[in-house]
């Protein structure tokens, strides 16, 4: 089964008091581009989210945002910082003293200057709190493949559908070049009669006229080949599994065979339908850039 570039998974969950939210969202890309944006407290775990990201991803820009909130509040103890309220109180003491400036020091003017309180957080066990986010991650990038799943059904049942049609045109194609070759070999037949009136001409002549026209017109190798591929592309459908870039270069493949076909249709229907196969193959290859 395929998968989509596309996709969006959340997940919203408190694990041991805290608030977990985890966000991946991707789109079309060549290559896998993870980023992760997290608050400080997580900023550890970057690396371990970016290599469960993947783990389930292969191609595709993704971006994941995880968001933290403590349900209980982080517990902390505000301490004053004593010597450097006592550098303050008497490097203030010596300016009223020395500059005979208004002695006006209250708590508040204390309390804004930098470093007076020294604010101690419990250590944090890094490996635990690793683990509840991971669980997390887990559910939203859970989430995340089932949709891009789905959306991978889709465009593997369309380009089945348009497969289907490019081999239908095919198959006009190759009707049609039968007849033109037919069609030319009356056409010479005919004007050579008219042109000698009546009189004996040599129809080995013409069967060999007629034989290098379907030469030059035959394009049986190539719808051979576009068939090939088209054969190749459900088979990597059906295998499943990161065939986005293999698909890409088969469409390559594709349209170099259509457009050989359409340098050698000399008749207007057949160019017509030549150019039907074309859209169709562009039509491919545009879902194709969605393919995983």
């Amino acid at each position: 089964m395929i998968k989509s570039m596309t996709g969006y998974g959340r997940c919203v969950e408190s694990v041991h008091a805290r608030e977990y939210t985890v966000e991946i969202r991707s789109v079309n890309n060549r290559y896998l581009d993870c980023t992760v944006k997290l608050p400080r407290l997580l900023s550890f775990a970057e690396e371990a989210v970016k290599q469960a990201v993947k783990a389930s991803v292969s191609r595709g820009k993704v971006d994941v945002f995880i968001s933290l909130r403590s349900e209980g509040g982080e517990e902390a103890t505000v301490r004053l910082n004593q010597a450097v309220v006592e550098g303050y109180l008497a490097a203030m003491r010596q300016m009223v003293s020395q500059y005979g400036v208004k002695d006006d020091i209250s708590v508040s003017t204390l309390c804004g200057l930098s470093d007076v309180f020294a604010v101690e957080k419990p250590e944090v066990d890094e490996s635990a709190l690793e683990a509840d986010l991971m669980s997390v991650v887990a559910k939203a990038l859970a989430g995340f493949d089932t949709m891009r799943t789905a959306e991978g059904q889709a465009l593997e049942a369309d380009l089945r559908s348009r497969a289907r049609t490019v081999i239908d045109l095919v198959a006009q194609v190759e009707e049609g070049g039968e007849k033109t070759v037919s069609d030319y070999h009356a056409r010479l037949t005919a004007k050579i009669r008219e042109v000698l009136a009546g009189a004996d001409f040599d129809e080995s002549r013409i069967l060999t006229e007629a034989a290098i026209f379907a030469d030059k017109v035959a394009v049986d190798e190539e719808t051979v080949r576009l068939r090939s591929h088209i054969a190749q592309m459900e088979a990597m459908l059906t295998a499943g599994g990161p065939v986005g870039r293999k698909l890409d270069f088969l469409l390559q493949e594709m349209n170099r065979e259509a457009n050989t076909i359409g340098s050698k249709c000399s008749d207007v229907q057949l160019a017509k339908i030549v150019v039907e196969i074309k859209a169709e193959l562009e039509k491919i290859r545009e879902q194709t850039q969605n393919v995983e």
